[in-house]
C-alpha cells in the first residue's frame, strides 16, 4: 500500500501552476500522408485505435499473466517517457525549469494519451528535489481497460505510470517513482498519480519497483544472474549518439538489412559487390566489412577506378618495373601487391575500360599479377570488394562490361538503398551531422527549426548521405552562435524543396505547411525563395506567432532582440 494518505478535499484546491502554451510543441507535430509517416520533432510516431490498445492489453494479460503484462507495459511506458524527456529538454532548452518540465505532460496530451492537470509540483533539478501530484483526465489506457474488464480493485494506468517514471527520472537525472492513487477503473471520477524520489517511498516501494527493471531503477531491484527484459535492454541503448557498432547511423529496415548482410559475409572470403547511388556510403560499409573480416590485421587499399586515366590503370593496379616506359625510373608495387593479406576496394568499377576489365578478370581468377614491363608472375592474396553506381546487368547487355567479370564480382551483391528510401534515418543523421559539425567548427547550435525539419524530411536527396553531411555542415557555419538551423541556412544553392507535410493549427485543424505560408505571406516564387526572401519570411512568421512581441519573436528565432531589430530594419518590416 502507499505511504501517502488518499488525497483530501483540500488537496484538490491546487496551487495556481502556470502552464506554458502548447503551440511550440504542436508546431513540431507533422503529418506526411504521402510518405505514410507522422513526426513529432525528429521522432516517428503513429496513430493507434484505443480499441486496439485494449485488445493488445487483454491479449498480454491473458497470454502472459497479469504480473508479466503489467511489467512489460510499464517498461514500454518508461521508454516512451525517457525519449520525450530528451525531446522536451531540446525543444525548450531556453525556457525555465518549470516550463521545460511541463513539456512532458503536454506531450502526452498532444499524443492523445491523456490530459494532465497539475495539482502540486515542487522541482529542483540542481538539488535533486522532486514532488509531483497530477490528475490524469480522460486516460486512453483506463478507457481501454474498462472496455475489456470493467471496474476492478486496482489502478491500471500502468503505461502512464511507467511514462511518468521514465520522463521524470530522465529529466531529474535520478530515479523518480510514481504511483497511481486513484483510477477511473476503481470507481474514481478521474485518475491521480504522485511521484517522488524512489528512496523516499520507504520499504514498501518494492511492490512498484519489481515492474521497473529498467534504467536507474535496476539498482533498487537488483536481479543478479538474471537477464534484463528486452524493454530494459532497448532503453539502455545510447540514443544520443545513435551510432551502431559500425560507427554508422541508422534504424531503417533498409539500413539494418545492409548491416546484417555485411556481418554475415564478413568472416568469409567471398568477393562482395556493393551496389547503389553515389553518396549512400558504399566505401564506409566496405571499411566495416574489412574490419569484421579475418583480414582485419591486413591492409585496406581503396582505388577509385574513375579517377585513374585508362593508360595508367594497369600500372596502378598491378605495379610497374623500372624502365617499362618513359618516366618509370623506379620499380613500384601496384594496389594488388600493397593489399596482399588484406582487402582491395575497387570503387566505381563500372567505369573501367574493356581492356582493363580483362586484365582484372585474370588477376581475380588466377590470384596472380604481372607488373608492367616485367616477366615475373607474382602471387597475391587479396580479397576484392567492389562498388558501383552503374547497373552492371544493363552494362553487360550494352556490351560495355564483360559478362565473365560481372559474374566473377557478383558473388555476394549488397544493394545500399538511397537516403530517400531510408527516411526514418534522416532525423538521426541530421542531428548526428550537426553535432559533429559543431564540434569541428567549435560552435554551439541548439537544433533545427520545425520548418527546417520539414524540408529535410521531404527533400529528395539526390546526393544521399554525402549531400546531407555537406548541407548540414554549411548550415552550421552560416547559423549564428547559440541559434538554431533554419531553411535560410540549409538550402542556399538552388535545391528544390517541396512541402508535403501538414501541421497542427491552434484550433486543432491540419493545414499543409506550404498553404499556411502562402496564406500569411503571399504565393512563393518557385520551389524555394532565395536566401534573403526566406529570411524575411521567417521574420514575418516569427512576428505573427509572437503577435508583435519583439522579445518573444527573438526567442522563437533563437537570436537576440537587437539582432532581430536590425534584421527587421534591413528588410523594412514593421
Amino acid at each position: 500500500m502507499s505511504t501517502l494518505e488518499p488525497p483530501t478535499k483540500a488537496d484538490a484546491e491546487r496551487a495556481d501552476i502556470p502552464v506554458p502554451e502548447i503551440h511550440d510543441l504542436a508546431n513540431r507535430l507533422r503529418f506526411a500522408p504521402q510518405q505514410g509517416r507522422i513526426w513529432l520533432d525528429d521522432q516517428r510516431m503513429m496513430l493507434m485505435h484505443v480499441s486496439s490498445l485494449g485488445a493488445l492489453r487483454q491479449e498480454l494479460i491473458e497470454s502472459l499473466g497479469k504480473e508479466t503484462a503489467r511489467g512489460l507495459i510499464t517498461r514500454i511506458g518508461y521508454q516512451a517517457g525517457a525519449s520525450d524527456a530528451k525531446m522536451a529538454k531540446k525543444l525548450r532548452s531556453g525556457s525555465n525549469t518549470l516550463d521545460s518540465f511541463l513539456a512532458g505532460p503536454q506531450l502526452v496530451s498532444l499524443e492523445g494519451i491523456v490530459h494532465c492537470e497539475p495539482v502540486s509540483l515542487d522541482i529542483d533539478v540542481g538539488n535533486g528535489r522532486y514532488y509531483g501530484d497530477f490528475y490524469l483526465l480522460d486516460s486512453a489506457e483506463a478507457e481501454a481497460h474498462l472496455a475489456s474488464y470493467g471496474l476492478g480493485e486496482e489502478p491500471v494506468c500502468w503505461m502512464l505510470v511507467g511514462y511518468a517514471c521514465g520522463y521524470t527520472s530522465t529529466f531529474m537525472g535520478r530515479p523518480i517513482l510514481w504511483r497511481e492513487l486513484e483510477c477511473k477503473c476503481t470507481g474514481h471520477t478521474k485518475c491521480r498519480v504522485v511521484g517522488r524520489p524512489a528512496e523516499e517511498w520507504g520499504e514498501d516501494a518494492h511492490d512498484d519497483l519489481r515492474f521497473l527493471q529498467i534504467g536507474d531503477f535496476v539498482k533498487f531491484n537488483p536481479t543478479p544472474g538474471e537477464r534484463l527484459p528486452a524493454t530494459a535492454r532497448l532503453a539502455a541503448l545510447d540514443q544520443v549518439s545513435a551510432e551502431n557498432d559500425f560507427g554508422m547511423v541508422g534504424i531503417s529496415s533498409g539500413f539494418s538489412t545492409v548491416c546484417h548482410l555485411v556481418k554475415k559475409v564478413a568472416p568469409t572470403e567471398a568477393t562482395v559487390l556493393f551496389l547503389g547511388e553515389s553518396g549512400v556510403g558504399k566505401e564506409i560499409f566496405s571499411h566495416n566489412l574489412h574490419r569484421l573480416s579475418t583480414r582485419t590485421g591486413g591492409p585496406f587499399v581503396a582505388v577509385n577506378c574513375a579517377s585513374i586515366p585508362e593508360q595508367l590503370i594497369e600500372s596502378e593496379l598491378f605495379g610497374v618495373e623500372r624502365g617499362a616506359f618513359t618516366g618509370a625510373t623506379v620499380s613500384r608495387p601496384g594496389r594488388f601487391e600493397r593489399a596482399h593479406g588484406g582487402s582491395l576496394f575497387l570503387d566505381e568499377i563500372g567505369t573501367l575500360s574493356y581492356t582493363a576489365q580483362g586484365k582484372l578478370l585474370r588477376a581475380l581468377q588466377e590470384g596472380e599479377i604481372e607488373r608492367v614491363g616485367d616477366s615475373r608472375v607474382r602471387k597475391v592474396d587479396v580479397r576484392v570488394i567492389a562498388a558501383t553506381n552503374v547497373n552492371l546487368r544493363d552494362a553487360v547487355k550494352e556490351g560495355t562490361f564483360r559478362e565473365d567479370l560481372f559474374y566473377r564480382l557478383n558473388v555476394f551483391p549488397i544493394r545500399v538503398p538511397p537516403l530517400r528510401d531510408r527516411r526514418d534515418d534522416i532525423p538521426l543523421l541530421m542531428n548526428w551531422f550537426m553535432r559533429r559539425s559543431c564540434t569541428k567548427h567549435r560552435k554551439t547550435i541548439t537544433g533545427f527549426r520545425e520548418r527546417a525539419v520539414d524540408a529535410l524530411i521531404n527533400y529528395r536527396w539526390p546526393g544521399n548521405v554525402r549531400e546531407m553531411e555537406n548541407l548540414v555542415e554549411r548550415a552550421v557555419i552560416l547559423a549564428d552562435e547559440g541559434g538554431a538551423l533554419d531553411l535560410c541556412h540549409l538550402f542556399t544553392t538552388g535545391e528544390e524543396v517541396t512541402d508535403t507535410t501538414f501541421t497542427v493549427q491552434r484550433n486543432g485543424a491540419l493545414l499543409q505547411a506550404s498553404e499556411m505560408a502562402d496564406l500569411e505571406f503571399g504565393q512563393r516564387e518557385g520551389p524555394l525563395r532565395p536566401l534573403a526572401d526566406t529570411e524575411a519570411r521567417m521574420l514575418r512568421m516569427a512576428l505573427a506567432e509572437a503577435k508583435g512581441n519583439l522579445s518573444l519573436a527573438a526567442r522563437l528565432l533563437s537570436i537576440s532582440r537587437p539582432t532581430l531589430a536590425y534584421r527587421l530594419k534591413k528588410y523594412n518590416i514593421t
